[in-house]
């Protein structure tokens, strides 16, 4: 028996309401039905969701993950970005993935978006 790759993937946050208010702004994501702990955005083909810290799992959150999305449009997310202030990691290139660049989220989660589908 193989696992067949992600299925769901959380971001454990100091604040859901910010965090999710910070994707659905930012990144154009909707929320969907979920459990009182958390976010879940309507995303495909992977759920996406934020959700509050488990008690003493994460001292620092935004740490030690790399979480890459892939959008349409990575060049107009990353001016939208820029100019909302929010901290850009690495300006746009254009490599393998297409059209890419990284910005941290509001727990300073590195977030990574392509544009190659």
């Amino acid at each position: 028996m193989a696992v067949t790759g992600p299925d769901f993937i959380s971001l454990q946050v100091s604040d859901i309401e910010r965090s999710a208010a910070f994707y659905e702004k930012h990144l154009g994501l909707r929320r969907r039905q979920g459990p009182p702990h958390a976010v879940v955005f309507d995303t495909a083909p992977i759920a996406f969701a934020v959700r509050s810290l488990v008690d003493g799992a994460i001292a620092e959150p935004g740490r030690g993950v790399a979480l890459w999305l892939h959008a349409h449009d990575t060049q107009q997310i990353h001016d939208d970005l820029a100019a909302a202030g929010v901290p850009i990691v690495s300006e746009p290139i254009d490599g393998p993935f297409g059209r890419t660049f990284t910005f941290a989220d509001p727990d300073g989660y590195q977030v990574t978006l392509h544009d190659r589908a």
